[in-house]
């Protein structure tokens, strides 16, 4: 066992550990091995010694006697309780009613939160065609895709153009009956 200068606060405190466990062995093995002597109890009272100076007048100390003494048990059993009869665990007072009615505001659960409202419609405006004689058509760009459409028609598979006005366009998203209106400006 290796012992150096970072152990030797560990090593006294064993130390002083054992030596306290030592102790306490051989106090109890010592302790233990003196018979306790027994004195047998007698029917006759044990009168303490007293110095004849010792009395401090008036009542006599009643003497100590550990045998059981029948007749003054007899007599405790044959005692009858005389008590008011109340029972201490029921309660006896009537409760009386509040002074002041009380008051409880009933408040109404907040409503539910709205729904989320629908996703905004992505399709920018790319541009328009005008040929005479055929229905205005309307260029849409949603990020690289590009979706040619006339009033009426569904562009993506899920907006369908309503109206084209000489500024903006109303679309309709099928999927969420979400209308909004897209300005006609390049941008």
């Amino acid at each position: 066992m290796k012992i150096g200068t970072e152990d030797k606060k560990k090593l006294y405190a064993m130390a002083a550990l054992l030596a306290i466990a030592v102790l306490l062995l051989l106090r109890a093995f010592m302790s233990s091995g003196a018979p306790v002597s027994t004195v047998a109890a007698s029917a006759t009272p044990n009168a303490l010694p007293t110095a004849p100076g010792a009395r401090s007048g008036g009542k006599a100390a009643p003497p100590l006697d550990p045998t059981l003494r029948a007749d003054l048990l007899k007599n405790s059993e044959g005692a009858l309780y005389k008590g008011s009869g109340r029972n201490i665990f029921e309660e006896q007072l009537p409760i009386e009613p509040p002074k002041h009615p009380v008051i409880v505001e009933q408040t109404t659960p907040p409503p539910p939160p709205p729904p989320p409202p629908p996703p905004p419609i992505p399709l920018k405006f790319y541009g328009f065609a005008n040929k005479p004689g055929q229905a205005k058509a309307i260029f849409l760009a949603n990020g690289d895709d590009i979706f040619i459409g006339h009033e009426g028609e569904i562009v993506n598979r899920r907006y369908k153009i309503l109206r084209i006005h000489p500024t903006t366009v109303e679309i309709e998203d099928v999927l969420n009956n979400n209308r909004q209106s897209i300005p006609l400006t390049q941008g």
